[in-house]
């Protein structure tokens, strides 16, 4: 059935070739895809399938070598440097494997960060920034430095980080690899929660299969192409689909 909402996002036949040694390296062939409100999407693949460099495309991280990329129907390639910035933070939000939180801040302020780079007045975002730490469920920390915390604890601010600026979607490449078992399973059990009561848009990149079971959207990548795209299938299914070349590595 065909979809009548409006995409958040559209990728329009982007392809990214990457350049190294003197030998050409296809990244991305011609990809062509729509995240729409709401979607919880999970994106697999073997290793050098282009899972994190399709995730960058999306987020304006990086450009593609053709093709364009449209954040709620704006063409992107029309639009340069700080105009650029601007649109990525004030319509993306990102989580990263990492966390990518700055050690000598306290929680509260990491949080605060990307709406003090728009420009939001620091008053409000306390207050927003304060409501956001006690939903991922971590407010108790907010005036210790993120040096200090866990993992988990930090991937949690980090969630919290990316919602600040009311993206329109939340964009997350591994976001449970540095984690143990259950602390992935605490941060994924989160996203299922903003995803249905906030209503998030999140598209999620992950290695670990039992991880990629919570989207409700399943994206397989081999070669730089989309070769499964569904709502319906589960992640056995997708499998059967990937097994058809032999073994792969999915990391």
């Amino acid at each position: 059935m065909k979809n009548k909402r409006k995409p958040l996002i559209e990728l329009r036949k982007i392809s990214k070739v990457y350049t190294q040694y003197g030998t050409e390296i296809i990244a991305l062939d011609n990809v062509s895809l729509k995240i729409f409100p709401r979607d919880f999407v999970s994106i697999i693949g073997p290793s050098g399938s282009g899972k994190s460099t399709l995730l960058h495309c999306m987020g304006l991280l990086d450009r593609p070598t053709s093709g364009k990329v449209f954040i709620e129907n704006k063409d992107t390639s029309k639009i340069t440097g700080k105009e650029i910035a601007t649109l990525r933070g004030k319509k993306i939000g990102f989580v990263f494997q990492n966390y990518n939180l700055i050690p000598r801040l306290t929680v509260i302020e990491n949080v605060m960060l990307p709406g003090l780079i728009i420009g939001g007045e620091k008053s409000k975002l306390i207050d927003k920034a304060s409501e956001l730490l006690e939903e991922v469920g971590i407010k108790h920390r907010a005036q210790h430095k993120a040096v200090h915390l866990s993992g988990g604890e930090q991937q949690r601010v980090a969630i919290a980080r990316a919602l600040i600026n009311d993206p329109v979607v939340v964009i997350a490449d591994e976001p449970t690899g540095a984690l143990d078992s259950e602390s992935s399973g605490g941060i994924m059990e989160l996203l299922t929660k903003l995803n249905r009561e906030r209503k998030v848009t999140i598209v999620f990149v992950s290695h670990d299969l039992e991880i990629a079971k919570y989207g409700k959207r399943n994206i397989l990548l081999r070669d730089g192409k989309i070769i499964k795209d569904s709502y319906e299938s589960r992640i056995r299914d997708i499998l059967k689909e990937a097994s058809k070349t032999g073994k792969e590595v999915w990391r």
